[in-house]
């Protein structure tokens, strides 16, 4: 890939974790930034990767629509129907019956940062894919930050090998 883009956005989300040991059982929050990077190999007749504004829009109305100042917890976590009954934003990982949003994250049951990574190069790739953008243009790229010190990459495989699916193979923690 010769061209690329980067998208910067922040959000405000709690999570919890209940199958770790440590405080991270507990519901916590986050000021969580997250990087998305898209390259093509040549750029449009426009002179463009993808046009800025509108994928920049749309990833960040999703972020913000699902994520913002509401919850990521596992579907089975017993807090996540405690919290949608009392109306908080819940974002559900690992859902047997997902939200037609939740449908990225169905096979992660938690809310790792390495999850959260997988989810939202998910989230980019389909509006990539709905919008206008340059031949070949896709998500290389998604580095989330939880806190100051804690990140996850994850890097989508072009062209996944007989029974993967492209968006599962390569994931790196810092």
């Amino acid at each position: 890939m010769t061209h690329r883009i980067r998208v910067r956005h922040n959000f405000e989300t709690a999570h919890r974790l209940p199958h770790l040991s440590g405080k991270c059982m507990n519901l916590h929050g986050h000021s969580w930034w997250a990087e998305v990077s898209v390259s093509a190999p040549a750029l449009s007749e426009d002179g463009t990767v993808v046009e800025f504004g509108a994928f920049k829009k749309a990833l960040r109305a999703f972020v913000d629509t699902h994520l913002d100042h509401g919850a990521m917890l596992g579907a089975g976590d017993p807090l996540a129907a405690v919290l949608a009954e009392h109306g908080s934003k819940v974002y559900r990982f690992g859902a047997a019956s997902p939200g037609d949003t939740e449908r990225y994250a169905r096979d992660l049951p938690y809310p790792t940062v390495e999850a959260v990574a997988v989810m939202l190069g998910r989230v980019a790739q389909a509006l990539l894919d709905s919008g206008e953008r340059a031949a070949g243009a896709r998500v290389t790229g998604v580095e989330v930050t939880e806190t100051h010190v804690n990140r996850a990459a994850y890097h989508p495989v072009a062209s996944p090998q007989a029974g993967e699916r492209p968006f599962e193979r390569v994931l790196a923690v810092d």
